[in-house]
């Protein structure tokens, strides 16, 4: 087994080198700041936490300030990934590009308003660590996160405030429209190591359909304190298929391919006071599955997702805090897969389940600190568990759990500093006490869970 003793001091170094070549010269802000005239500090507790006047700016449809000319902001990170153990029995690399500096990958945003009740936000992005079906890294290129939104507003009779908030949402990932960064599409860790080893059962509201489907749902905002939206997702085809470019569509297994409309909702309670603000909700969605995505015409399995989480924070001068919590229970019906694969004549090419049906559950748990803004420090927890099942996590899977068993526990730990608003310097290191199932031996091969713990140096800068 290969230490990381010493690691930290040369991922740190190679970081600062990184930045110090490539960082140092940029000295403008992203588009919605050049937009509003606001300090990235406005919208932001530190890139891409929202306070309470960004997530107000998100609900009103981006429409805020002058609407720009050129509206184009561009986004690149930096980093080096150190894998505990990156060798499998064998003695063969688990995942490929650690313990080297790598360019990991840059985005390109079209983001703006469009009038004083149209707007919203395109992302086109650049992986240069993406790992094809031969196991070999290459580039590829595809839409990333996308929400366009029309709104409308009504004060109070007396005009003192805002009453009303209400809008329209187009976007390509299930809680990307959401505010508060409890919720999986915005929710911590903000940037991963691009070639550690991540685990292998996630719920399928936490990033499992981001950019292969379309969503559609109208909001609304009641005296800045009750939230509440309905929406609809489909596949991302036909009209929307823009909203899934660059995704394996025709290769079996490639992406998830719902049936029909599947419902998603959100209500929230937030309160704001003084320098703090708080928020108390729930969240869910129900998907129909087909098991092959290249096959929509067989029966389909259903998820239904049910989440409650909360959210606090406190901006003040020079201390600002943030906690955020989520909790999401995944029901996993398979109504058409567990009969064919009885039947001995199973649909699709990945693993089968050998249940009717399981259940998976998330818990994310996550408390943040910034000195004057720009020194942070984040502890988070997280925890995946749920039912055994041989058939999608057994021996012989990707996962290769020995018992079958998703779960996964881990700490992650990070440190940041924002030398300038727009660049983020980090050290991350992940410390897991289970991994696919176990602490130790999880895949039969004496692999322990620590032995997957990943120390991430990464410069992150957007323009």
């Amino acid at each position: 087994m290969r230490s990381l003793k010493a690691s930290p001091w040369k991922l740190l170094a190679a970081a600062l080198w990184v930045w110090l070549v490539m960082v140092m010269p940029a000295q403008a802000v992203p588009a919605y700041a050049r937009q509003t005239g606001q300090a990235c500090v406005a919208c932001h507790l530190s890139f891409p936490e929202l306070t309470p006047y960004g997530r107000l700016f998100k609900l009103s449809g981006y429409t805020f300030g002058k609407r720009q000319d050129l509206p184009l902001a561009v986004m690149a990170q930096f980093g080096v990934t150190s894998v505990r153990d990156n060798r499998d029995d064998q003695g063969q690399k688990i995942v490929p590009k650690t313990d080297e500096v790598a360019f990991s990958g840059a985005s390109l945003f079209v983001a703006g308003k469009i009038n004083d009740h149209i707007g919203g936000w395109v992302q086109w992005t650049y992986n240069n660590l993406y790992v094809n079906n031969a196991g070999k890294t290459v580039g590829h290129s595809g839409i990333d996160n996308t929400d366009l939104r029309v709104t409308g507003s009504s004060a109070n009779p007396d005009s003192t405030d805002l009453r009303w908030l209400y809008g329209l949402t187009v976007n390509n990932n299930p809680t990307l429209q959401d505010v508060w960064n409890s919720t999986p599409a915005f929710g911590f860790p903000f940037t991963l190591p691009p070639n550690g080893i991540t685990q292998i059962a996630t719920t399928m509201l936490d990033g499992n359909l981001a950019q292969q489907v379309a969503g559609v749902g109208g909001y609304v905002f009641w005296n800045r304190r009750v939230y509440v939206e309905f929406s609809n997702y489909q596949t991302a085809d036909g009209f929307f298929s823009p909203l899934r470019q660059g995704q394996l569509i025709h290769v079996p297994g490639g992406v998830t391919r719902l049936n029909g409309f599947n419902p998603y909702w959100r209500i929230a309670y937030s309160r704001e006071w003084g320098a703090n603000s708080w928020m108390l909700g729930t969240y869910g969605a129900i998907f129909n599955v087909y098991p092959d995505n290249t096959m929509p015409y067989t029966p389909t399995d259903r998820f239904r997702d049910i989440a409650f989480d909360t959210q606090w924070q406190h901006i003040g001068d020079p201390h600002t805090y943030s906690v955020q919590y989520t909790h999401i229970h995944e029901s996993q019906d398979y109504r058409a897969s567990y009969p064919a694969t009885l039947a001995g004549t199973p649909i699709g090419v990945g693993p089968t389940p050998a249940n009717l049906g399981d259940t998976l559950v998330t818990d994310k748990l996550k408390f943040t600190y910034y000195f004057e803004r720009k020194y942070g420090a984040t502890l988070a927890f997280n925890r995946t568990h749920g039912t055994a099942d041989m058939g999608l996590y057994g021996p012989g899977t990707v996962s290769g759990s020995l018992n079958g068993k998703p779960d996964t526990n881990y700490w992650v730990g990070e440190l940041d500093y924002l030398p300038l608003p727009n660049v983020r310097l980090m050290l991350q290191y992940y410390d897991y006490s289970k991994f696919n199932g176990a602490g130790s031996n999880y895949d039969g091969s004496g692999r322990r869970a620590s032995d997957n713990n990943t120390l991430f140096a990464n410069v992150w800068l957007v323009y």
